[in-house]
């Protein structure tokens, strides 16, 4: 029985999203710090120069963000949204009142914790001590695609050429033990986390960061190993600990020590592996910063360990916590209902997003003869039902590198995508040039399944591949087509699409292996089909289509070029997107991307969600405007909930409490 997709909770410490139907991580990111953005130290004697400060007539003409002077915030392409000293975020409640306590759940697959620092291999941390503790030298706005304002720091300064980025830290910057943040603190977090004794993800996260260097006791400086925008603002992420967490000890070894951080939020009580209890600082440094105010409006969060999700579920219904995020499309379609739902004290939303979501397709091994046709690999988008498949009518069908998002081709190419596009013209087929690529469907058709198999079987046929005496499509020599699909998992799941194939006399295998298995046969290149997410997004990265769609990765092992795509006109795309140094600029060419990697059909596209799926109790006030980009629970791009929604018991703080729009 073919069951739907449904995406699935990350695994913890991993810092990559994983999970899905079938997904795979593709790039490592350092989402183990949701609600933060995003080499060795040289010796302590090292001597860096503070830049001075600047007029704003420093700023070069060609940057994609303000460089040459110290600013309050930095967003990519275009300017800042909210100017200095803004009083809050839109997308908060300033007046929210403090008080009561929020009861949550395990977000992800750990079921217990048995260490509090969060950035080392062995063992688990909660989830709430990156949420609550850990604060970062900026802030990300989550209603801008990518932008950042000042936390820990007051004001930050770009080198023109992107080698560099330093700030300047507030003066009343404070950790939980009422210590002054330094920048020697700063320097020291980013070795530590960047350091043997740290989990690997984070040192594949800041690579691109050479070193950081306290420049004087307010001033830390990052520089750049690679000069580009990610660096500079992952350097605005980098979370920041006092050097006296751990009194010295090698960072694996800092393990049931409290961290000395300057987040909201300290640890209060324990039941280690099972709960903890988080406390509401009120004297907390930064309940005035714009950045802050209206956010963290519960003294107490409570996280519960669950092992089980269907007892998760049954505890969530009996009122142990409050708010419930879903993963799968059957239960959230069938068991988000009852009683306590009609009658108004469970609430059941699917919130929207804008996140971008990375495309979730078959990736087809044009390295091997089978798929080497561009005609046989589209023959196959025809054959999978995406209609038949969403049964819950929850999916949307993936047509697009970047689904739910501005960057996604749309209609005839633009003038701009015409000069990008153009100097490729007699090597790329000729819709690239007409409107954007449209997955098949079935939609409103009863006939519509069989119209798509006899549109592949005709593309089949031009390629040479024909049915023959016993059922089976062969070539001319003879050979039939048949093909193996790998999957890191158990049991068959794509009989829908197997029963499809066959009746075009396909042969289709499915080949379920463990996962190191599965990742050593990736690594190698070495499988016909398998299915990859790519990660999401607010602003399409350069750097990470190099790796999964750039020529030079095709024949390099270990990349994540799976489908073996060469293709100059890509290379040429992405190159584009690099040196784009205004939003129009970034659009044009991620558009024409699109359009080359879609019409090629290296891929078949299948779906992407782009809400986030949740039931809670009705007890909460919320603000009456949501942000762009957020989660519920997890860290990723903020849970927007759990920072700034709060106890409707309390009143609603001058602001709309029956929840935002």
């Amino acid at each position: 029985m073919t069951t739907a997709p449904t995406p699935l909770p990350a695994a913890a410490p991993s810092p990559c999203r994983a999970g899905g139907w079938r997904r795979v991580c593709v790039t490592v990111v350092a989402a183990v710090l949701g609600v933060l953005l995003a080499g060795p130290l040289a010796a302590a004697t090292a001597r860096v120069e503070a830049p001075p400060d600047a007029p704003a007539s420093a700023q070069p003409a060609r940057a994609p963000i303000v460089t040459g002077q110290w600013v309050h915030g930095l967003s990519a392409y275009v300017p800042p949204k909210y100017p200095p000293g803004f009083a809050h975020f839109d997308y908060v409640n300033p007046d929210a009142p403090k008080g009561g306590t929020m009861r949550l759940r395990n977000p992800d697959r750990r079921s217990s914790f048995d260490k509090f620092n969060p950035f080392t291999v062995k063992g688990n941390a909660p989830a709430g001590v990156s949420i609550y503790m850990f604060e970062s030298l900026a802030a990300g706005s989550q209603d801008e695609l990518q932008a950042m304002y000042g936390l820990l720091a007051e004001a930050m300064y770009v080198e023109p050429d992107l080698s560099a980025i330093a700030f300047r830290l507030r003066p009343q910057a404070r950790f939980s033990n009422g210590d002054a943040v330094t920048a020697a603190d700063v320097a020291h977090s980013f070795e530590q986390i960047t350091s043997k004794f740290a989990a690997p993800g984070f040192r594949a996260t800041y690579q691109g960061i050479a070193r950081a260097v306290a420049v004087d006791a307010r001033t830390v400086r990052f520089e750049l190993r690679d000069k580009k925008l990610d660096n500079v603002f992952l350097a605005g992420g980098v979370p920041v600990f006092s050097k006296k967490w751990g009194e010295g000890k090698p960072f694996d070894q800092i393990v049931l020590e409290h961290p000395i951080a300057s987040g909201p939020y300290t640890i209060d009580q324990v039941d280690m592996p099972r709960r903890i209890e988080f406390k509401r600082d009120p004297d907390y440094w930064g309940r005035d910063l714009g950045v802050r105010r209206g956010m963290f409006n519960f003294d107490r969060v409570i996280y519960r360990m669950y092992a089980d999700q269907e007892v998760a579920r049954e505890a969530f219904k009996a009122g142990e916590f409050d708010i419930f995020k879903e993963y799968r499309s059957r239960a959230w379609a069938r068991q988000h209902q009852g009683a306590k739902w009609r009658d108004g004290r469970i609430v059941r939303t699917a919130f929207e997003t804008d996140v971008g979501q990375g495309l979730q397709a078959m990736h087809f091994n044009s390295r091997r003869p089978l798929f080497a046709d561009a005609r046989v690999r589209e023959a196959l988008t025809y054959t999978w039902d995406f209609e038949n498949l969403d049964k819950y009518k929850v999916f949307r069908r993936a047509s697009s590198v970047f689904n739910n998002s501005e960057f996604a081709a749309q209609g005839e190419p633009s003038a701009g995508e015409l000069r990008l596009l153009e100097p490729f013209r007699a090597e790329l087929p000729p819709r690239v040039f007409g409107p954007a690529y449209v997955a098949p469907s079935t939609a409103n058709d009863p006939n519509g399944l069989r119209r798509n198999l006899l549109k592949a079987r005709a593309l089949l046929e031009q390629a040479g591949w024909t049915l023959a005496a016993d059922g089976k499509l062969r070539n001319a020599k003879g050979e039939p087509f048949e093909f193996e699909y790998l999957n890191p998992g158990e049991g068959a799941r794509n009989t829908a699409w197997e029963r499809n194939l066959e009746k075009l006399g396909i042969t289709y295998k499915e080949r379920n292996v463990d996962f190191a298995l599965y990742r050593r046969r990736l690594e190698n290149y070495d499988f016909d089909i398998v299915t990859i997410v790519e990660g999401d997004f607010t602003l399409p990265s350069a750097a990470d289509l190099i790796t999964s769609y750039g020529s030079a990765a095709a024949d390099e092992k270990g990349n994540n070029n799976f489908r073996g795509i060469k293709s100059r006109a890509l290379d040429a795309m992405i190159e584009a997107m690099g040196r784009a140094t205004t939003l129009d600029e970034l659009r044009d060419a991620a558009r024409a991307f699109d359009r080359v990697a879609m019409w090629n059909f290296w891929q078949l596209p299948e779906l992407y969600l782009s809400a986030e799926w949740a039931s809670y109790w009705s007890r909460f006030g919320m603000p009456a405007t949501r942000p762009k980009y957020f989660t519920i629970d997890t860290g990723g791009f903020g849970p927007w909930p759990l920072m700034t929604w709060w106890d409707r018991a309390l009143g609603a703080g001058g602001a709309t409490a029956a929840g935002a729009k």
